[in-house]
């Protein structure tokens, strides 16, 4: 069973405004579940069971995006966020990350949304050290970047020690942060893959049985997450090889049998058929 399809990224200078002088690849499936500002409202526990963010008053422009990203439309999505300051970041950045994972078929295109992401919520962070969605969505895309450098390279460049401080800060913050749990999770098993169990431990603070801990804890805070099923497979065969391969395929197997909630979920829940078609 092949690892799943988590596309790379990198880093440009970031566009106050602009994302992509390029239409964004549309959504691909009709049959995503469609929202608008209230019922997105109303379905936000389900939807936002990953991290705690509030729900936006059903009049704010807010609303709409996040209904707008919700059911697939992400470039709206971002240039909704990207329009309402600091209150939108958070949606502007999710909105921009989840297209150019999933969706941009461009290198190029690709690597410039992530370093826009990494840009924005790092300098959101700078004046705002304890805000918890741009120390999230700046460590997702720190993570993905070192993935397209290679992980080893982006850990000589110091980029490991700043993904995981932000992550362990989040997760300091709001102890209920399941994407947080389960993208330090990836991060522990990541880099034992590249470096090994013993210089990982003594030189980046990770271990095996923590990553295994990080996981269980995530998906028992948002148990419909296709992606951190997917991502615990990964896990646990670069940990443990082709001994679990198994309980990989059995992860892969309860994420394909998932109703997406939303269109990234739905996105998820195709990686993982895709996974155990090949």
């Amino acid at each position: 069973m092949p690892h799943p399809d988590f596309k790379p990224l990198s880093l440009m200078s970031a566009h106050p405004v602009a994302v992509n002088a390029e239409p964004w690849t549309p959504f691909p499936w009709s049959d995503v579940p469609r929202y608008d500002a209230r019922s997105v409202a109303a379905h936000w526990p389900r939807l936002h069971a990953g991290h705690e963010l509030p729900v936006p008053p059903e009049t704010s422009p807010l609303a709409e995006g996040w209904a707008l990203y919700h059911s697939g439309e992400f470039e709206r999505a971002a240039a909704i966020g990207l329009l309402n300051g600091a209150e939108g970041m958070a949606l502007a950045n999710q909105a921009t990350a989840i297209y150019a994972n999933y969706l941009e078929p461009r290198e190029a295109v690709r690597l410039a949304m992530f370093r826009q992401v990494i840009e924005r919520a790092g300098t959101q962070v700078a004046a705002e050290p304890e805000n918890c969605q741009a120390l999230y969505w700046q460590s997702y895309a720190l993570g993905r970047y070192s993935q397209g450098i290679s992980v080893a390279r982006a850990l000589a460049q110091g980029l490991g020690s700043k993904l995981k401080g932000a992550l362990e800060r989040v997760i300091e913050l709001q102890p209920r942060h399941a994407d947080a749990h389960l993208a330090l999770a990836s991060f522990h098993a990541e880099v034992i893959d590249k470096v090994g169990a013993l210089v990982g431990r003594m030189t980046y603070g990770v271990r095996s049985e923590t990553s295994i801990d990080l996981f269980e804890r995530g998906l028992e805070l948002h148990p419909h997450s296709a992606a951190g099923m997917m991502e615990f497979a990964r896990a646990l065969l670069m940990l443990h090889g082709e001994s679990l391969l198994g309980d990989a395929t059995r992860l892969y197997e309860r994420a394909a049998a998932l109703k997406p909630a939303d269109a990234r979920e739905r996105l998820d829940v195709e990686l993982a058929r895709a996974g155990l078609k090949d």
